[in-house]
């Protein structure tokens, strides 16, 4: 009873707390400090706070906490009192009111994401900010019911979106960005721009010229996004062309072969002269897929556009599918759906994941006013810093300037290179696996994702140190012999022993595989293992970093959050039973094909982005031993890479183990995140040890969420049996093929 008591107290708490400290709406706040003539400065130091921070309470970003939400709710009251909200003069102005000048869209019940959406709806420029806009007038009905205005688009044959599919709202906290992230730029057969935009929005375009189009994207389209974080800068906007968009403004549709061999316009292009005219500039990359438009920062003012030509091959379909052949208002909602969940797209989804991790963690921030009042750039921590960092010669890459002294033709061993890479190991079946009927193959969720998860890597440059003792704490490359490590008997708990079948199992330690056969590098993860297993470590060398943290945290939280949610509007939800969740994923793209482009570009972003970290020459005229152009960057870093590769193969490979200890189930075939076991039936739930309905602790678990695992795919044991013989090789990874039973490429089972 006692229990209940302090919890009904703890909830009168708050309901006496939220009646003492009412706040205004974001946009009443920043009104009333400007009639009253205040900065923000000013009020932060009175809150004893930051600018920025009152920023954030103003865009509606964050709220004060106590004690500070006291105060600033006893200053908005004092100014409401002085400053009252001017009257209602129309019918139009007597519903709240958004930045645009139209009735502001009801605020979405949780969920809402995925509401119906209405029909496009056409705006010129200047009617965004006129203060008389033309749209219709607003039904009278109070301000939190008041719909966001569904007029038709004058343009003839509008695509209109599709009704009970999820769009990418936009922020209504930034009047800045009140129309979204981006625009697809498209144009009619009597040469008419339009814009469609997030959430069915579709605006006029008045833009006749490239450069033109440039300022209108900055100074009246009111497109792009906030910062992720207040150290950030905000999202530059994106303009997303079509083929008429292309001809309309004097670019070609697509690119010739010299053209796309180089990536970019010929700088003698017509349209790079008239931006060259108008005092715009390109980046280092020129006119290309990507191309990013902008005049040198005054101060904190930034000019910047994005454009993204698909017809040039900027959506790789790898990755993004058949998005370049969507109509302009379904690519808006498909691209404003990953902005809104990811960032704004950057470039391909391996620059857009690198750019992402960037964002998050700024490598500068402002520093505290010094005697004169003046904030100046300073490190932001956490972060990697503005300066190129050099890696530990075991970490360089082959071709590396560090390796420009060895020979030629030297090829570097375990004991020089450090190796860690994702599992590609096979076995033959026994003849007690070829009795059963099926082969069932399992792909964990978001792996590498999962694996960056609360992992602390190296943030600044490494310290060379001889023999020494290792710390499963601190990140490095160690040089270490694990050779003894016998997965015959192997530690499965605190004081639990296993016995297994090493023969069954593949070493944790390579990625093919292989038992190790003397001194290697491993990154920490891997060494961690070894004495989790039960053996010693006992490494010769080593370099690590001392100066280190968990960077990839918020990085991993930002794409497991848009996964979920994408997966949850597919109809896969994170709380599913094992047999719904199977259900469930059955068939999931086909709900809105459109959404599953989404995830499949997330989960791109994830592997790509890692794989920046130790991104090699790229053509540039390079030669072994000279440095590349991303050697520059302060996010080229491949022990970053190495440390999450090793702990996602840790981490199969520790499901893997208690799964063999507690079923004798070995895996037949494993390639990165895929593995296949043999069982009699077609289902995962046919070999994975549930009990009421509970999984093996430790082990593979059903679920959506990264690091859980779904079903890969079904075939006989007949198929893999009469594979290997057609190709001869008993050893055929049979993960690579699992999924569709489709086999190609096969090299000798490689």
């Amino acid at each position: 009873m006692s229990n209940e008591e302090e919890l009904f107290g703890a909830v009168d708490a708050l309901l006496e707390q939220a009646v003492r400290d009412p706040l205004p709406e974001p946009a009443e706040r920043k009104r009333l400090r400007e009639a009253a003539g205040l900065t923000q400065d000013q009020v932060a130091e009175a809150l004893q706070t930051r600018r920025e921070a009152v920023g954030n309470w103003e865009a509606g970003r964050t709220e004060p906490r106590p004690p500070k939400r006291a105060a600033y709710a006893r200053l908005l009251e004092g100014l409401a009192a002085r400053f009252p909200a001017p009257r209602p003069t129309d019918s139009t102005s007597t519903a709240s009111s958004s930045p645009t000048g139209m009735p502001a869209q009801a605020a979405p019940a949780p969920g809402a994401l995925t509401g119906t959406t209405s029909e496009p709806m056409a705006m010129t420029a200047s009617q965004t900010t006129a203060p008389h806009s033309t749209t219709a007038p607003a039904a009278a009905v109070p301000p939190a019911a008041t719909p966001r205005p569904t007029a038709t688009s004058r343009r003839p044959g509008a695509q209109e979106t599709v009704p009970g599919k999820t769009t990418a709202v936009a922020d209504a906290a930034d009047p800045r960005f009140a129309h979204g992230p981006l625009a697809v730029i498209d144009a009619d057969a009597d040469r008419q721009v339009v814009a469609y935009c997030v959430d069915g929005l579709v605006l006029d375009v008045p833009a006749k010229s490239l450069p033109s189009l440039v300022e209108w994207a900055l100074k009246e389209a009111q497109l792009g996004a906030p910062r992720l974080h207040r150290s950030g800068k905000d999202a530059d906007p994106l303009l997303v062309f079509t083929q008429t968009a292309l001809e309309r403004y004097g670019l070609p549709v697509t690119l010739s072969e010299a053209e796309r061999l180089a990536g970019r316009l010929p700088e003698d292009h017509k349209v790079i002269k008239q931006l060259a005219r108008a005092d715009w500039k390109l980046t280092k990359r020129g006119f290309g897929p990507w191309a990013r438009i902008y005049r040198p920062a005054k101060g904190s003012e930034r000019a910047c556009v994005q454009l993204c030509i698909p017809s040039w091959h900027a959506l790789d379909s790898r990755h993004w599918g058949t998005a370049a052949q969507l109509p302009p208002a379904e690519l808006a909602r498909l691209l404003g759906t990953y902005a809104a969940r990811v960032i704004t797209p950057l470039g391909s989804t391996a620059v857009t994941g690198l750019e992402l991790m960037t964002a998050l963690h700024p490598p500068t921030r402002a520093s505290k006013p010094d005697a004169d009042g003046k904030r100046h750039s300073e490190h932001n921590p956490g972060s990697l810093g503005t300066e190129q960092v050099v890696c530990a010669p075991c970490e360089a890459p082959d071709g590396h300037p560090l390796l420009a002294d060895l020979p030629r033709f030297h090829i570097r061993g375990p004991g020089e290179k450090l190796f860690e890479e994702a599992y590609d190991w096979a076995r033959p079946m026994t003849d007690a696996e070829c009795t059963l009927r099926h082969l069932v193959g399992i792909d964990v969720n978001m792996a590498f994702a999962a694996g960056a998860n609360g992992l602390v890597v190296g943030l600044g440059a490494p310290t060379y140190v001889k023999a020494p003792v290792f710390d499963p704490k601190l990140p490095g490359s160690w040089l270490v012999d694990l050779s003894h490590v016998d997965l015959s008997r192997v530690k499965v708990g605190k004081d639990t022993w296993a016995d297994l079948d090493a023969s069954a199992l593949p070493s944790p330690f390579t990625p093919k595989g292989e038992r190790p056969q003397g001194p290697a590098w491993y990154a920490t993860p891997t060494v961690a293992y070894a004495v989790e297993l039960g053996y010693e470590a006992h490494p010769v060398e080593a370099w690590v970093r001392y100066d280190n943290g968990r960077y990839l945290d918020a990085w991993y939280d930002r794409l497991r959050g848009a996964y979920l949610a994408t997966m949850a509007d597919l109809g896969v939800g994170a709380d599913l039973a094992p047999a719904d969740f199977l259900a469930a994923m059955d068939g999931y793209k086909a709900r809105d094909p459109e959404l599953a482009i989404v995830v499949s570009a997330i989960k791109a972003t994830v592997k790509g982005g890692l794989g920046k970290l130790r991104e090699r020459p790229r053509g540039e005229g390079w030669r072994p031993g000279e440095p590349w152009r991303a050697l520059s960057r302060p996010t080229w870093r491949p022990d970053i890479r190495a440390a999450v590769i090793s702990r996602t193969r840790i981490n199969l490979h520790r499901k893997i183990v208690k799964h063999a200890a507690f079923t004798g189930q070995y895996p037949v075939a494993i390639l990165s995140d895929c593995v296949v076991y043999a069982a009699n039936g077609e289902s995962p739930l046919d070999f994975l040890p549930y009990r009421d309905g509970k999984p093996l602790p430790g082990g593979f678990k059903l679920g959506i969420n990264p690091g859980l695992v779904k079903h890969e795919g079904t075939q006989t044991v007949l198929w893999g049996e009469g594979v290997r013989e057609q190709f001869q090789a008993p050893e055929l990874n049979l993960a690579r093929y699992i999924k569709d039973g489709t086999v190609t490429d096969v090299d000798n089972g490689e």
